[in-house]
């Protein structure tokens, strides 16, 4: 069992940062993708970002030059780093390492 706990969510003003944090009970993301999606109400979850145990990364044509996916093995923690953050930033985020690890979420709201 591995259990991962997304934290640093919270509400920012639009052109703010926020800096996402996954937690894995046990080191995974050495050998194992780690990816953030995000999921607002009324809309379907999307991949905003991954990063392979090889080190090749994705990024949403979205969050493209605005966001850093990132990991810390000995920590066993991955990281998201957001930029600019824009009001179509605002959702749920998750943590995982597809397809047997999921996070159960932080909440991201920016806003004025």
């Amino acid at each position: 069992q591995v259990q991962l706990v997304e934290s640093g969510g919270g509400l920012v003003q639009p052109g703010g940062s926020l800096r996402l944090s996954c937690a894995a009970s046990r080191s995974i993301f050495g050998v194992y993708t780690m990816a953030w999606y995000r999921q607002a109400p009324g809309k379907q979850r999307e991949l905003v970002a991954s990063l392979t145990g090889g080190g090749s990364t994705y990024y949403a044509d979205s969050v493209k030059g605005r966001f850093t996916i990132s990991r810390d093995n000995a920590k066993n923690t991955g990281y998201l780093e957001m930029n600019t953050l824009k009001p179509e930033d605002t959702a749920i985020y998750t943590c995982a390492s597809p397809p047997r690890f999921w996070g159960q979420g932080t909440q991201v709201t920016v806003s004025s």
